[in-house]
């Protein structure tokens, strides 16, 4: 994709959240309103009827089996019926990641209470970041979900799923394999069925609350 067809995607999802907020608004809180499909790495958002997901969504999160900061075993298992907000940090990062972090903690702040909504972040530089490292960073940052696992393993694996399941880094990315170093500011919402349904830049703390309100309506969406 070019750089103006990103850049026209992108305002498509900046558009597509300000219509949301003001349809919530607007709206009795009780309605739900319907997220869109992600099924490739442009994010192009799909508006589908539910019972043609099976057919016209393939595309899922991959399963994967990484230690989190207890150095215990977490996989697709742990996310099997339930929604998940996934990043990908580094603990020495001085830049965007801190503050990805802190706002990552509104949406979790919020929801720390829901065992039903799980927290999955990445790191992307695993030879560096130990479970006893992750430790150390969630403590630091006052993380106290049970949740919010911070994971580290095999770098390639880590990178696979970010670039070819998770679309992280968008087409920029999905071509690239583990040499190159992945370094996203996104932050993506995956429904109970493993499918993308959001995208959010986690630098910006006013996109948090569009995430929150996004994650009620997927929980609404199968009740």
């Amino acid at each position: 994709m070019g750089y103006w067809e990103q850049k026209i995607a992108k305002m498509y999802r900046i558009v597509f959240l300000l219509l949301s907020s003001l349809i919530v608004l607007s709206c009795d809180q009780k309605e739900v309103i319907k997220l869109p499909y992600y099924n490739t790495p442009d994010f192009t958002p799909l508006f589908i009827e539910e019972a043609e997901v099976n057919l016209k969504i393939p595309h899922t999160i991959a399963d994967f089996s990484f230690l989190n900061q207890d150095n215990t075993m977490i996989s697709q298992k742990n996310i099997e019926g339930k929604i998940h907000v996934a990043n990908f940090i580094f603990t020495s990062c001085g830049s965007i990641c801190p503050v990805m972090t802190t706002n990552l903690k509104i949406v979790n702040d919020s929801l720390s209470k829901n065992s039903d909504i799980v927290f999955l972040s990445y790191s992307v530089t695993p030879w560096l970041d130990s479970p006893s490292v992750l430790n150390t960073f969630k403590n630091r940052n006052r993380i106290n979900n049970p949740n919010w696992h911070f994971l580290t393993g095999s770098k390639s694996k880590i990178y696979d799923l970010a670039r070819k399941s998770y679309f992280a880094e968008e087409d920029l990315g999905f071509t690239k394999d583990s040499t190159e170093f992945l370094h996203t500011e996104h932050f993506i919402l995956v429904d109970k069925s493993k499918r993308i349904r959001g995208i959010y830049n986690g630098t910006l703390s006013f996109e948090m609350y569009q995430m929150l309100d996004d994650i009620k309506n997927l929980e609404k969406e199968n009740n």
